[in-house]
């Protein structure tokens, strides 16, 4: 596995991509997601030029953060946040919370940031593909949603984030970005203050062409780069809400 010829595989897809649907590459920022790869994996992915990173765990944040404090680099939140790992997000310099998705969630970290005298910015992620066992607000709430976190003066939301449907049939799984793609442009006419919708954190390893394709600012790609993992998607995603 050479990590420096897959991100250049993966860059120059993006590139193509962008070009098929008149997009600008500059309009799409790859992030990689480091779930379960040991930094210093990780390490050749920086020097390659990367630098935005996803994790999904707490614990391998921690455990990864002194051995990449050296590098610049960003660190966003993709998984499934608990309440009670709040305080570690907010110790080891994560820039931005791509899961939000729970009222008490926003409550609790805007207490927190409160406390420390900080700000976030956030996402909140949509269950775009209606499956029981993935995290994320309902379509038709998000907007109402959005307006509640917004009173938040801490928390700044950029946009919003999914997980498509697990499927080898595009139109499928374009279903679900597209859908994305309206909450996008439905919470614009609303001009709610201190929300911002520039992106759109959607698409992975195997469907991020048609991700950009519908709109797609981050994709985030994991197997891709540092090939594929001892375990399914499943568990570090901790998409099973009876987990």
């Amino acid at each position: 596995m050479d990590i420096n010829n897959n991100i250049t595989a993966v860059v120059k897809r993006i590139e193509n991509a962008c070009l098929s649907c008149a997009r600008d590459p500059k309009e799409v920022k790859l992030l990689l997601a480091t779930k379960t790869v040991i930094p210093d994996k990780i390490k050749i992915a920086f020097e390659a030029g990367q630098t935005l990173i996803g994790e999904n765990k707490v614990q391998e944040i921690k455990s990864k953060f002194n051995e990449l404090a050296g590098f610049p680099h960003q660190k966003h939140f993709i998984g499934h946040l608990q309440t009670n790992k709040i305080k570690d997000i907010l110790n080891h310099n994560v820039t931005c919370i791509q899961s939000l998705d729970r009222l008490d969630l926003a409550e609790k970290l805007h207490q927190r940031l409160t406390f420390e005298k900080k700000e976030i910015d956030v996402l909140i992620q949509v269950n775009t593909s209606a499956e029981e066992s993935k995290f994320g607000i309902n379509p038709e709430d998000t907007v109402e949603f959005i307006k509640q976190v917004s009173l938040f003066e801490n928390i700044h939301i950029k946009g919003l984030m999914t997980i498509g449907l697990f499927s080898a049939e595009t139109e499928k799984v374009r279903k679900c970005f597209r859908l994305l793609k309206q909450l996008q442009q439905e919470t614009i006419l609303q001009n709610i203050p201190n929300v911002k919708m520039n992106e759109l954190s959607m698409g992975m390893s195997g469907d991020l062409e048609t991700a950009i394709e519908e709109g797609a600012t981050i994709v985030r790609v994991g197997t891709a780069i540092f090939g594929h993992r001892t375990y399914s998607d499943s568990y570090y995603w901790n998409e099973n809400k009876r987990n």
